[in-house]
């Protein structure tokens, strides 16, 4: 059974960058755990905290709820910026 924690991060509408934590743990699990084999996923990962977190913060600045955008909305701004 998942912990309320475990849910909220495998919850698309709550994790952004669930397909990079995935990308990555695969990786790791592929390459005995040679965090070196796997830099570019870290990398991904990383840019893809950086990025939501932002937009997170400027929501949060702007009064906007929820503070972080659901996996629809998410997908719209991703688009809109090509």
């Amino acid at each position: 059974r998942m912990s309320r924690h475990v849910k909220k991060l495998r919850d698309h509408d709550i994790n952004p960058c669930l397909a990079e934590t995935d990308a990555t743990t695969k990786c790791m699990n592929d390459n005995n755990y040679k965090k070196d084999m796997c830099t570019d996923y870290f990398q991904k990962y990383k840019n893809c905290r950086t990025f939501w977190h932002g937009i997170m913060m400027q929501r949060k600045r702007n009064g906007v709820k929820p503070e972080m955008p659901a996996a629809e909305e998410r997908k719209k701004i991703l688009e809109s910026m090509g």
